[in-house]
């Protein structure tokens, strides 16, 4: 959906044209997205759908015996004529204020329903938007997912686990490289616990130089991605200090596979 169209959705005039509550200006407007975007037809649809809906289930009788009472009362009334000047009997007054009081609160009622409605169909048109951003954002994690997935069952995708020495036992991470579309993907599937002053890095040697592939984080089960390093001759997983210089060493290393099959 393009932002243009999420604005006006979020605007709520939509929902104030379904119910007749917009000026001539905010009515041409409405009217002309209507024609521009097909899919905000299908939503005005919706909510003529659902304002349908909620009107015939809200819908207030008028008391069925009010009538009944009126014509009683007439019907029992003696009129009685008098030569002084005709003044407003007292049946019509009583009926008059029946019919007030009738209309009266009939009215209060479709008002508040109405004052309802449109915070039902606010609040509907908000959980259908969220509604469609949790579907795309679903569609794009599952994309991502599956383009994962394609990597590693590639046939020209290579597995390679990395396990922890006896400084770091319980270190386990997986790289997979394929160096057809030179890709690197990680999964750290274990890293022992370290002080606040160490971390982990990752380091990829090409002839006798280190190349610095980033810091290591558990990923939980998710794929990462990391840069392919050419002709790259092995993997390796040091500690490093913060204060200190970042260069790999024997010293430092806790994890190392060659890649000379790759």
């Amino acid at each position: 959906m393009n932002k243009k169209l999420h604005d006006f959705l979020k605007s709520g005039l939509l929902d104030k044209y379904v119910i007749g509550d917009t000026s001539d200006k905010e009515t041409s407007k409405v009217e002309t997205y209507l024609d521009k975007y097909p899919e905000l037809q299908e939503e005005y649809e919706i909510l003529q759908e659902q304002l349908e809906i909620n009107a015939r289930a809200n819908a207030v009788k008028t008391p069925t015996n009010t009538l009944d009472d009126i014509l009683t009362t007439i019907h029992d009334t003696t009129v009685i004529e008098m030569n002084t000047k005709p003044r407003i009997p007292y049946w019509f007054s009583i009926a008059a204020s029946l019919a007030a009081l009738v209309f009266a609160g009939t009215s209060f009622i479709f008002y508040n329903k109405s004052n309802d409605l449109k915070k039902e169909n606010n609040t509907i048109a908000e959980e259908i938007f969220d509604l469609r951003d949790d579907i795309d954002n679903n569609n794009k994690k599952l994309d991502n997912v599956m383009s994962e997935l394609k990597k590693l069952n590639d046939p020209e995708t290579y597995k390679y686990v990395l396990r922890g020495n006896e400084r770091a036992k319980e270190l386990k991470t997986v790289a997979y490289i394929n160096p057809i579309n030179k890709s690197s993907l990680i999964d750290v599937v274990s890293l022992p616990k370290l002080s606040d002053e160490q971390y982990y890095k990752m380091w990829a040697q090409v002839n006798d130089k280190m190349i610095d592939l980033g810091i290591l984080n558990t990923t939980n089960g998710n794929l990462k991605s990391v840069p392919y390093i050419e002709d790259a001759l092995s993997l390796s997983i040091t500690i490093e200090n913060k204060n200190g210089i970042d260069i790999s060493s024997s010293e430092k290393e806790v994890a190392q596979i060659n890649l000379e099959n790759e």
